[in-house]
């Protein structure tokens, strides 16, 4: 008798367990759709003489959460969407956005996105990780770690951090020190940020 009731206790643990670990599983690898139109990408960058910034639109992204916590993502930054904000004069500003898209800068026309995969994100504090991924510019990928902060909300979530580029990295040599000598007051940083904000929802 004792054998008989030990054999279905051991059943109806092991159905507990079973459910246990599929409602676990249910709730794993949750992909979030960025919303591309409540997402921002916003650059500066800094030379010598001043500075820049201005917006790049998302083309794609997802969020992936297991419960409340960040477990990978990818977003696509449409380059072909570059903006400065900051020079009110339209001839200025445009050409500076048609040297941005140049061969100098991102080769637009033959590399028209930049991609960023989540590869780890280590949780540092509640809600905040260090995320480190492959950023993909002008089909050259290198890995990169950036501070981001992950807020739960009603539609899915919210994830926002700054992204530090060194763009000596993906052959955008134009007025870089680590490439050329004596630049003088016509040096650009190598470094240039991206505020990161995405919105996702499920």
């Amino acid at each position: 008798m004792k054998s008989v009731k030990f054999f279905f206790a051991s059943l109806a643990v092991a159905a507990f367990v079973s459910a246990s670990a599929s409602a676990e599983d249910g709730k794993k690898a949750n992909n979030l759709k960025v919303n591309t139109s409540k997402s921002e990408l916003t650059w500066n960058g800094k030379k010598v003489t001043g500075e820049h910034t201005g917006t790049i639109a998302l083309k794609e992204g997802t969020i992936t959460m297991d419960g409340a916590k960040l477990t990978g993502g990818k977003f696509v930054a449409d380059l072909n969407s570059i903006t400065c904000t900051d020079l009110t004069d339209k001839e200025y500003n445009g050409k500076l956005i048609g040297h941005l898209k140049s061969e100098d800068f991102f080769s637009v026309a033959k590399h028209p996105t930049a991609t960023f995969v989540v590869t780890k994100a280590t949780p540092k504090a509640a809600g905040v990780y260090d995320v480190t991924g492959d950023l993909t510019i002008k089909g050259i990928t290198k890995p990169v770690t950036f501070p981001v902060t992950v807020k739960s909300t009603a539609a899915g979530a919210e994830a926002t951090g700054k992204l530090v580029v060194d763009r000596s990295k993906y052959d955008i040599k134009y007025n870089s020190k680590s490439f050329f000598e004596n630049l003088g007051d016509k040096m650009i940083n190598d470094d240039f940020t991206i505020d990161v904000k995405l919105v996702a929802g499920k």
